[in-house]
């Protein structure tokens, strides 16, 4: 990685009353000549993306805006996307902008700021965003941040063609800011400069409102959304099959392997994970979230993946499958699998227009209980063991959640609204039980120690029952190994 004439302090270019901008404490050219500055100050050729259209989902931003203009009338609303994190010294982090801020603009730059303005009956929308590097200055080519070193950022005139939003340079908004009147509310955790100006203005109350809202207002997907969830886990569903087929090299090496083969998926078809990859081989199966992915992978054991592609517009799956590594379970592995898988069955059965969220979770519980009864390593009757939760020393977390722009959407949603709601047509959510024995449980027999079965999929509440939209991979334990067999072949 180059380290030339990049800044100590990118974060503001020169302007006629600051500072020049700061060169690396240790970089081999100390200064800049004249000549030089005067140098790249001229001859570049004129880059104004002109005609574009705007971005796909700007129809459904407009409307999303538009409701939450209704809900907050007469306040001014502050959305930030966030700033880079630094990763280590000069190093940052890739950027993932809020999903409130990606949710009402469609834009994923960091620093961008969504206000908006009271006005009349309604608002006035701006979209704050750092404007193309600055040329004059010398910005673009000795900042960190400038556009030879990082890339070029759209101009704030391409800026509103995309968005649909009136743009403006958000190194102007914090003052801004300070200055503003009346009521305020600002989704906070993101941008400290932004909440810093306005610290006098807003409450905690309040702007947990605001975030409460943003949250349940996703907890229904529009028809765009459902087809970048369906694009999701079309691109998973591959990555699966990519992992099938190598299974011979993770043996060779170990569960990193795997975890490198679904990310290079991920990143070809989408921006990039979702989610941290659960590559669970062996016993690391009963960790519910095991990302170390730094354990072997054995012929004879199982293999627990969870993982989900984040697509460009940061929509992620998330799938799990359990395999036997060798293709084929044993006769215990497949006892618990499809208990597990029958506990889904009943799961995804009881997702349906006008039921209660927690349906599917009691369903899936009471299909595990039974099986754990059973197999006499809990004492009934079932009733008692439900009653009790005894069930979950095996079965550990719910049965599934929200998914949409997070991987557990909707986080910050009412519990009156979401685990004590009611289902809805567009709303789309992960069934996902799961039976873990752990490798020091003596309450068990020794041959179950270590084996653990998660299935997991992606469901839609359709108006008239579901939709399972991970359905492209196999979950009945034959169908399992006859597609293991055909990948492998």
């Amino acid at each position: 990685m180059s380290d030339e004439l990049t800044p100590e302090n990118p974060e503001t270019p020169e302007t006629e009353s600051e500072e020049p901008i700061k060169q690396r404490k240790n970089g081999l050219y100390p200064a800049v000549s004249d000549e030089l500055a005067d140098s790249m100050k001229s001859g570049w050729a004129d880059t104004e993306l002109r005609d574009l259209q705007p971005i796909e989902q700007a129809g459904h931003t407009a409307r999303r805006r538009a409701e939450l203009s209704a809900r907050f009338p007469g306040e001014r609303l502050v959305i930030p996307a966030g700033n880079l994190k630094t990763r280590s010294n000069d190093t940052d982090y890739p950027f993932r902008a809020s999903v409130e801020y990606v949710y009402l603009t469609g834009n994923q730059t960091e620093d961008g700021v969504l206000v908006l303005e009271p006005k009349d009956d309604g608002h006035v929308a701006t979209v704050y965003l750092l404007p193309r590097s600055d040329r004059e200055n010398g910005e673009f080519w000795l900042s960190g941040q400038g556009e030879l070193w990082v890339g070029r950022r759209h101009s704030l005139t391409e800026s509103e063609a995309l968005y649909g939003i009136p743009a403006a340079d958000v190194r102007e908004l914090a003052d801004k800011l300070r200055e503003a009147t009346g009521p305020v509310r600002v989704v906070r955790g993101y941008d400290a400069g932004i909440q810093a100006a306005l610290t006098d203005k807003v409450t905690a109350e309040r702007d947990e409102e605001l975030r409460v809202f943003l949250s349940e207002a996703r907890l229904v997907k529009d028809e765009w959304e459902v087809g970048e969830l369906q694009k999701a886990v079309d691109s998973t569903v591959r990555g699966f099959e990519d992992v099938v087929r190598v299974l011979d090299k993770a043996e060779a090496t170990s569960e990193r392997y795997i975890e490198g083969t679904f990310f290079l998926r991920a990143r070809v078809e989408g921006n990039d994970i979702g989610y941290g990859s659960i590559c669970a081989a062996g016993q690391h199966a009963c960790t519910l979230h095991w990302v170390r992915n730094d354990g072997p992978v054995r012929s004879g054991d199982l293999l627990l993946l969870d993982a989900g592609v984040e697509t460009h517009s940061l929509y992620t799956a998330d799938v799990t499958r359990t395999l036997p590594v060798n293709g084929t379970y044993t006769e215990l592995q497949k006892k618990i699998y499809d208990a597990v898988y029958d506990a889904q069955e009943a799961g995804i059965a009881a997702v349906q227009p006008g039921a209660k969220y927690r349906d599917f979770h009691d369903a899936a519980q009471r299909v595990l209980a039974e099986r754990l009864v059973e197999w006499g390593l809990v004492e009934g009757p079932v009733e008692r063991v439900l009653e009790l939760g005894l069930q979950r020393r095996w079965t550990l977390h719910g049965t599934g959640h929200m998914l949409g722009l997070d991987v557990h959407d909707c986080a910050a949603a009412r519990t009156e609204t979401y685990v004590e709601g009611v289902l809805e047509a567009g709303m789309v959510l992960t069934v996902e039980p799961g039976l873990y024995f752990q490798a020091d449980d003596l309450t068990v027999p020794e041959e179950y120690r270590g084996i653990g079965v998660r299935i997991e999929d992606d469901i839609l509440v359709t108006d008239h029952g579901n939709r399972n939209l991970s359905a492209g991979l196999p979950r009945r334990s034959d169908e399992v190994e006859s597609w293991m067999a055909s990948l492998k072949g």
